[in-house]
């Protein structure tokens, strides 16, 4: 057996679909042995083929349970490494939080070997009792713009990606009203399902004095630009596993202000300077900091650990020793 899988990406625009393309074009830059593979072209692939493929409930299936039956269904006919995204916790409620366990809990033990993106995620998984067994931690790189160009701040607080509850929108709203800032930017769209949600915090933030601006869905050039604008980067999730935000502000030049959590104090050490961590009562006093100090809000930094190439890298050397 191949010590280096074939890559199943998914199309459409989920979080965790771009990512696994991104991803996988990377590893293929690194390693141009490797191929990918079309989630609607699997059955073309040779029947014996090991598969690395990246999983969140919601990419595989309309319910935690469908998903995982699904993927059990393709782990049942080829050894397949997975991606955990996503990682069960407190955040997802009484109701969703046993479903999505036992779900997570079944893609792993089908697995052949089991990766996340973070610490914070590898001791969820223990911590859940989703998986006791091996796992590797391959940190969200970071892609760099070094020569990108700051805009002139727009005058807003800014919280970027897709719109659900528990993603710190209405705490970034709290604190612009706090800090006197009357204008906040959403990069992005309602995640599906939240729009009428969406339109609730609209009317709550309006209701402190805080005007939103919701964006909806741009594509990577105009969402880089108006990231560069926004006068205060704010990350405030409640529902934390690895933050593809987080890694989008950074590579953007931006530090922006992140509540501190056990994910975002990794984070920070990972890559010193690129964010300022501040307990959620303090966010309001360090967000109007940083409105009154542009400056503080931009790492300067032309070099970062575990960019794109590393994590590639990272990927291949873990799936030579994956038990095929």
């Amino acid at each position: 057996m191949s010590a280096t899988p074939l890559l199943l990406v998914h199309p459409g625009t989920h979080g965790v679909a771009m990512y696994a393309r991104d991803m996988a074009s990377a590893v293929c830059a690194a390693r141009p042995s490797i191929r990918t593979i079309d989630a609607a072209d699997l059955d073309a692939a040779p029947t014996d083929a090991a598969l690395h493929v990246h999983f969140t409930d919601r990419l595989w299936g309309d319910s935690p349970e469908q998903a995982a039956q699904s993927f059990g269904a393709l782990a049942a006919r080829r050894p397949v490494s997975v991606t955990l995204h996503d990682v069960p916790q407190a955040s997802d409620g009484e109701r969703n939080r046993p479903r999505r366990r036992a779900a997570y809990a079944a893609v792993a033990a089908a697995a052949r070997g089991v990766a996340v993106n973070s610490e914070h995620e590898r001791a969820l998984l223990r911590e859940e009792e989703v998986w006791s067994g091996t796992a590797v931690s391959i940190p969200l790189p970071v892609d760099l713009e070094t020569d990108a160009q700051r805009m002139p701040a727009d005058g807003s607080v800014g919280v970027l990606g897709y719109f659900y509850p528990g993603k710190g929108h209405d705490e970034a709203a709290r604190a612009a009203a706090h800090a006197g800032i009357g204008k906040m930017t959403i990069l992005g769209r309602a995640s599906d399902g939240h729009a009428a949600e969406l339109e609730e915090f609209v009317r709550r933030a309006g209701a402190l004095g805080v005007e939103v601006e919701v964006t909806g869905w741009l594509d990577d050039a105009e969402i880089a630009r108006r990231g560069r604008a926004v006068s205060v980067p704010v990350i405030a999730h409640r529902h934390v596993s690895a933050s593809g935000s987080l890694a989008s502000w950074i590579g953007w030049g931006r530090r922006p202000v992140a509540v501190r959590n056990r994910y975002m104090d990794e984070m920070a050490t990972l890559r010193p300077g690129t964010l300022q961590t501040v307990d959620e009562p303090e966010l309001a006093v360090a967000v109007r900091e940083a409105f009154e100090h542009p400056e503080s809000t931009w790492h300067g930094l032309t070099r970062l650990p575990m960019a794109w190439p590393e994590a590639a890298e990272a990927y291949v050397r873990w799936w030579g020793g994956v038990a095929w």
